[in-house]
């Protein structure tokens, strides 16, 4: 019977508890992420206005659109996309949110068929 209150107890508590996210502070600004290709781990940043994303990483350049679904989620497309895989949209939900960072997941925004969805998440901090 013990066992069960306590479990009871512990269930309130962590329903009660919500994340913090105050999205609309990250629409716009510009910010750094980490990320890790083939082993070696580097630094990326980005620019976002309310209807475009400019990333700059490995000296090179890169835009694309984006479309708010609401003040915690867009879609972004690339402007001009090299391959196929980059004409596919991506859908970004930012799930948690700091003083100075956010932290985000993204995946495809349209399932292919029998394929498996994969959802990546990761972390950006404001730059200003």
């Amino acid at each position: 019977m013990k066992i069960v209150k306590v479990l009871l107890v512990l269930f309130l508590l962590t329903s009660c508890f919500e994340t913090e996210r105050n999205c609309k502070d990250y629409k716009t600004g510009t910010f750094e992420f980490s990320y890790t290709i083939d082993g070696v781990k580097k630094t990326g940043t980005f620019l976002r206005t309310e209807k475009f994303n400019i990333d700059y990483f490995d000296g090179k350049v890169d835009s694309a659109s984006i479309r708010w679904i609401n003040d915690c989620e867009f879609i972004q497309k690339k402007i001009n996309p090299k391959s196929m895989a980059e004409q596919e949209a991506i859908h970004f939900k930012i799930l948690t949110t700091t003083d100075s960072s956010y932290t985000f997941e993204y995946k495809r925004a349209v399932k292919k068929t029998n394929q498996k969805i994969r959802v990546e998440k990761g972390t950006a901090y404001k730059v200003n």
